[in-house]
């Protein structure tokens, strides 16, 4: 049975017991402790990324990082046994992204928002292939994105503002790669109602548009 996963409480990912002491680091097994730090360098970069993009500073997407890590390295010897580890990782890391955007700025610090415009530029210049050519107000798109629901932004974001692969973005929210694109496929539909503006469904497929063309040309000749 696994310890700290999903399932533990209808789907949502449990954060850390405070009142549970961390075994040290020191008191690791060495394949621990190795397993702990090739996580770390292979999610540190994108979480630093996509935390830089919803607080708009380096050293606030550093600090809530450097937080996330902490409470990771403090349940690692429990996460190792839990059957979606990088999900519960993804928790930590937006949970630390929300304190920080509660506490208190400075005056001279801009105020975070939740994605730069500038980072879905990918998303515009790939319009075509994955059906945005509907997004072609960047701040109506950064408008829209904001309201879509948390899965589906945190989807969006990695797969057009970070340029993850579906699967690069599963992977960091430890998820199945059909999931992201499921989120994918809603955030397409609810931005296009929020944009008011039209999509082809799912269900038309590249065979229905041969055949729509095949008719076109068929008309023409006749």
């Amino acid at each position: 049975m696994s310890d700290g996963g999903p399932e533990e409480s209808g789907g949502a990912v449990g954060l850390p017991s405070r009142r549970r002491r961390p075994t040290p680091m020191s008191q690791w097994s060495p394949t621990a402790r190795l397993s702990y730090w090739a996580f770390h360098a292979n999610r540190r970069p994108a979480y630093m990324r996509f935390a830089y993009l919803q607080l708009g500073s380096d050293t606030a997407a550093e600090q809530a990082v450097d937080a996330t890590f902490d409470s990771i390295m403090g349940e690692w010897l429990r996460m190792l046994h839990m059957d979606r580890l990088d999900a519960y990782a993804w928790t930590l890391l937006k949970h630390c992204l929300a304190d920080r955007r509660l506490r208190p700025r400075h005056p001279w610090q801009r105020q975070p928002r939740p994605m730069d415009i500038s980072a879905f530029e990918a998303a515009l210049r790939d319009a075509h292939a994955d059906r945005y050519e509907v997004l072609t107000d960047t701040i109506r798109f950064y408008s829209a994105v904001s309201r879509l629901a948390e899965r589906q932004r945190d989807a969006v974001l990695l797969r057009y503002g970070l340029q993850c692969s579906p699967g690069e973005a599963a992977s960091v929210m430890g998820v199945d790669e059909a999931t992201v694109r499921s989120y994918l496929g809603q955030a397409n539909r609810r931005l296009a109602r929020l944009l008011d503006a039209s999509v082809d469904p799912p269900e038309y497929t590249e065979s229905a548009k041969s055949a729509e063309s095949a008719g076109s040309d068929e008309s023409a000749e006749s």
